[in-house]
């Protein structure tokens, strides 16, 4: 049977940690070097704390080292493989095919989203390459994800929720031209959320300024059943520089949401235990830009974020009745929420409710909300304090079983993970005078479970009932308990060692949009049949007059100028200071592109 994946992000050991305990079946982290999001980086030591929690479980940790890399770097990211695989990873997500010509553990490769995975030939050639698993391009539609999935038999990872860049996936190098920071090599400063114009060849302002290239967050809370039917098997998360409340708010709710298509029937967990987050998950609580389903049905109009790329909150309705003081609101809010408006200048705004009368809100900037304003809330009190206060817990089930020896009673433990042990009590076996009790007693003190990290699944008592006193069953339960909590996961890491070879490259030629940093990458591709390869943008190419990004976010179907599958002329993005970027349309392909002056 299909096992259908959690996969959570940890900005740290304590992220991780929640993740586990609210549900998750893997976890990604950043290792200390070498990530994609440079400010998540992790020690190894911690790895090693994380995969020893997770693997009580049967849930898997894998290590983010996928940056680009250069020559000199190549040598310590190999050590660093190294050094998480012995501490326990489970798989190792990167990106530079240099790795590949390296002396590497037998540490199983996933392919990073980054590597551009959108069409069936690239997927095959990674599958084919070594690689395990392949972290498929956020911007697919479910068919053609179906189509990489009839083309391949390699694990297919999608994410399902959280921020969306922009640009198709390792594709864009809008940062590094702007100002040197490379998203390929972990240090993306964001740029596609800063506001801009859009102009005609003329100079006439069609839209703007506003945050043009700003997207939603991505949900697909509603589509797992798809997806899985579509052939994804790990289910992603993204947020690796999310706060704790963030994790386990939607780890919680996929969680759930996972659950209940398991329900159904056809699929089976990817890992073990009974999660209680301690609190009622909600997504619209903590941090996001509004929802979009992006590309998965076909393009979203409505993909795009241009007011804000911050979050303003859940809507709460118009204000009414504003006062210097106050106003009135329709739904009721708290002492200490955080509330968020569009100022004057149409900037996003904030306040905290100071006091509340009825429905009347009062804050010391109250005078800044103006009748019919639409006001929302971006911070609930009461939910985060619902979020600190919880004890996330992961229990086990487990089975136990009473029976006679010798010279008195043995109990057997199994959990679900596999996992066994047993206990022996040395007593005499007196008969007893209510077998009705003694049963009773038998099944209430072996079923206090609480606290040792496994829950009762099924009892077993002896065929024969006897009087056991309620402190040997205790003892018994302690004790074999205890020893199950200690005992080795049953199955071993699995071991995937790269085999080179020389399965054809789908294509001959590699200009800088391959990302080829390091002499090693560029002899990975000539090993598989590449025969021209030019530098990546990072490695000095010149990317005057180059494509920056490739993106599904089309800004004439957003404005309504859309000529269908016709040629549309060029259009310019602005950003402040005068930068101006030419924008080509390629409507076969409902793609557009920001090109470099």
């Amino acid at each position: 049977m299909k096992k259908l994946e959690l996969l959570a992000p940890a900005k740290d050991l304590a992220c991780g940690l929640d993740a586990v305990n609210c549900g998750a079946d893997a976890v990604y982290i950043g290792a200390e070097a070498f990530g994609a999001r440079r400010a998540a980086a992790n020690p190894v030591k911690d790895v090693e704390k994380l995969a020893a929690h997770a693997r009580k479980y049967g849930a898997r940790v894998y290590a983010a080292v996928n940056t680009l890399l250069t020559d000199a770097e190549l040598p310590r990211a190999v050590r660093l493989l190294r050094d998480l695989w012995n501490a326990g990873a489970d798989a190792a997500i990167i990106q530079d095919m240099g790795l590949l010509e390296q002396d590497l553990p037998p540490i199983p490769l996933f392919a990073s989203t980054q590597c551009d995975n959108s069409t069936p030939e690239k997927a095959l050639f990674l599958e084919k390459a070594g690689f395990r698993r392949v972290i498929l391009a956020r911007e697919l539609s479910l068919p053609e994800i179906k189509k990489i999935r009839a083309a391949t038999s390699v694990d297919l990872e999608f994410f399902v929720h959280g921020a969306l860049c922009v640009s198709c996936s390792g594709q864009c190098r809008m940062s590094f031209y702007l100002g040197g920071r490379s998203g390929n090599r972990g240090e993306c400063a964001q740029p596609c959320r800063l506001k801009m114009s859009l102009e005609n060849e003329g100079g006439e302002k069609l839209a703007g300024p506003a945050h043009l290239l700003s997207l939603k967050d991505l949900n697909h809370s509603a589509q797992l059943g798809a997806l899985a039917a579509a052939g994804v098997s790990s289910f992603k998360i993204e947020g690796r520089l999310k706060d704790r409340d963030y994790v386990r708010n939607v780890v919680a709710f996929y969680r759930r949401k996972l659950d209940a298509l398991l329900v159904k029937g056809g699929y089976a967990r990817a890992s073990y235990g009974k999660c209680e987050p301690g609190f009622e998950p909600d997504p619209a609580k903590t941090f996001n830009r509004g929802y979009t389903a992006y590309c998965l049905n076909g393009p979203d109009k409505n993909m795009g974020s241009p007011a804000t790329p911050k979050f303003a909150g859940e809507p709460l309705g118009r204000a009414r009745e504003t006062r210097r003081d106050s106003f009135v609101l329709d739904k009721a809010v708290n002492c200490g929420d955080g509330l968020s408006f569009f100022d004057a200048r149409g900037e996003l705004s904030g306040l905290t409710v100071n006091r509340v009368s009825g429905r009347r809100v009062y804050s010391d900037k109250a005078s800044l909300v103006r009748e019919g304003d639409l006001v929302s809330r971006n911070l609930d009190r009461e939910f985060l304090r619902s979020l600190e206060k919880a004890v996330p817990s992961r229990e086990l089930g487990v089975t136990l079983t009473l029976s006679e020896t010798a010279d008195g009673l043995e109990l057997a433990a199994a959990d679900e993970a596999g996992r066994k042990a047993s206990a022996r009590a040395l007593l005499a076996k007196e008969r007893a005078k209510d077998p009705a009790m003694a049963l009773e007693t038998m099944r209430r003190q072996l079923g206090k479970t609480g606290g040792s990290g496994f829950y009762l699944l099924e009892l077993t008592l002896p065929a024969r009932t006897f009087f056991v006193p309620a402190s040997a069953l205790n003892s018994l339960r302690r004790e074999v308990l205890e020893e199950l909590g200690k005992a080795p996961p049953p199955s071993p890491r699995e071991e995937a060692p790269v085999a080179r070879n020389d399965f054809p490259y789908p294509s001959e030629t590699l200009d800088y949009r391959g990302n080829v940093l390091n002499r090693a990458a560029a002899d990975f591709y000539r090993r598989h049949g590449v025969k021209k390869i030019s530098s990546a943008a990072e490695g000095g190419a010149d990317l005057r007059g180059a494509e920056l990004m490739t993106v599904k976010h089309c800004l004439r179907r957003a404005h309504g100028v859309c000529p269908g599958r016709g040629n549309a002329g060029p259009l310019f993005l602005v950003m402040d200071g005068g930068r101006r970027f030419r924008l080509e349309f390629d409507c076969a392909r409902c793609v557009m592109k920001v090109m470099a002056p």
